[in-house]
């Protein structure tokens, strides 16, 4: 079966505009509903795809965090190149980490966090979500169960590296978010298979900004913007936005 890869999608709208960042081994699928949404209310967002992601799991243990980083800043960059002067943020996961970053390093309109990561004590669950997208994948592509338990055991072994790299990544993040003073909004799913939904509270209460508000999502789980309460997580988003004091 031929697999059609995903694209990046910027949806021009209004004036106000917003990068929408995807989770660890997804892709701008993550979250395209919540810029169609986003669109229809008037603002613009774009959507950028990682290196590695998107594609084979051979192809995302050759990419690693900085890439991700660098992926994520010439996204910010291609919204500026546009037009956008304010730009805010929501990132799903690894994104919201990737977003966190941009909130402290760079200027941003507001930072909107999504099931993100704070503590990496959580390598068994990302392994194991790691695995699954990895046997997914090799069944999309036609093959049989046992030239897929090697591949996925193979790719197992060669992963060591950009987990120990992702790790030390959001610790990087994790140590730094008490310098942030951008409004925030951490969105956490309470039953969130991937992550240590400790990390909602620690965003929360570490970042600087008097304007900050978290939510949690009572029927949800880790890709929160595929799930059930996708469109009461559309809404919020879209109110936190209508609420920050735009120039435009």
């Amino acid at each position: 079966m031929k697999i059609i890869q995903p694209k990046p999608f910027t949806f021009e709208a209004g004036p106000r505009a917003v990068l929408l960042l995807h989770g660890f081994t997804g892709h701008s699928a993550d979250v395209r509903m919540l810029g169609r949404f986003l669109e229809k209310k008037g603002y613009t967002s774009h959507a950028p795809i990682y290196r590695g992601h998107g594609l084979p799991p051979e192809e995302l243990i050759k990419s690693n965090p900085e890439q991700w980083w660098a992926d994520v800043k010439e996204a910010y960059d291609h919204l500026k190149e546009l037009g956008y002067e304010e730009i805010a943020i929501a990132g799903l996961s690894l994104g919201g980490v990737l977003g966190l970053k941009l909130a402290y390093s760079i200027k941003t309109k507001a930072i909107i966090t999504m099931c993100s990561p704070m503590f990496f004590d959580n390598e068994t669950q990302l392994s194991k979500g790691f695995k699954s997208f990895s046997k997914e994948y090799k069944e999309l592509e036609g093959k049989n169960d046992e030239d897929i338990e090697a591949e996925v055991d193979k790719l197992m072994e060669e992963s060591s590296d950009m987990f120990h790299q992702l790790g030390d990544f959001i610790k990087e993040v994790k140590s730094e978010i008490d310098t942030i003073y951008t409004p925030t909004f951490v969105v956490q799913a309470r039953h969130d298979e991937m992550i240590n939904t400790k990390s909602a509270a620690y965003i929360y209460d570490t970042v600087e900004t008097n304007e900050k508000e978290i939510k949690w999502y009572e029927n949800s789980t880790h890709v929160i913007t595929l799930g059930e309460e996708k469109e009461q997580l559309h809404e919020d988003i879209y109110q936190f936005l209508e609420s920050l004091d735009w120039k435009v």
